[in-house]
């Protein structure tokens, strides 16, 4: 069973949005060992430089790092990513999962994005859109698509 991991910056606020991530996650067990992990984002001023961003960027992307797990093939979700349809990130995941890789992780940055560095040594770069969504929602449709992908790769009725 392949493992999926989603690594977010920051903690989710509204009950609402975390039952949609804990009823995903329910429905994911029986595909695969599914876990999201919350970091902290780093605290910047109200009106944060370029400089004083580009080093909370890094210092995400360190403790980002240390949660990838050893031999993941791992997916940066930033805009200027790829664009899949639902069936072709269904494909991709049943790619990585026959490959051998066995593990699988999202990474999710803070409200400024990732670092490039981190970007650079991810696998796949994707984006769901051109446009901007708000960052705890995205949680929730991320969950959402990895569901729905792993529906199509099982053939189910819920991917129409």
């Amino acid at each position: 069973m392949i493992a999926v991991k989603v690594i977010c910056i920051g903690k989710l606020k509204e009950s609402y949005l975390s039952a949609a991530c804990q009823e995903y996650q329910k429905r994911l067990s029986r595909y695969c060992s599914f876990e999201i992990k919350e970091l902290n984002e780093t605290l910047l001023s109200d009106n944060p430089s370029d400089a004083e961003i580009e080093a909370a960027l890094k210092k995400e992307a360190q403790l980002i790092e240390a949660q990838i797990p050893s031999g993941a093939y791992s997916i940066a979700l930033c805009i200027e990513g790829k664009q899949l349809s639902s069936p072709e990130l269904a494909q991709k995941i049943e790619q990585v999962a026959v490959s051998g890789k066995g593990k699988l992780c999202f990474i999710i940055g803070s409200s400024f994005g990732l670092d490039k560095s981190l970007k650079e040594k991810c696998d796949l770069r994707l984006s769901f859109s051109k446009m901007t969504f708000p960052h705890q929602l995205f949680r929730v449709l991320l969950s959402e698509q990895i569901y729905r992908a792993f529906s199509i790769i099982n053939r189910s009725k819920y991917h129409k």
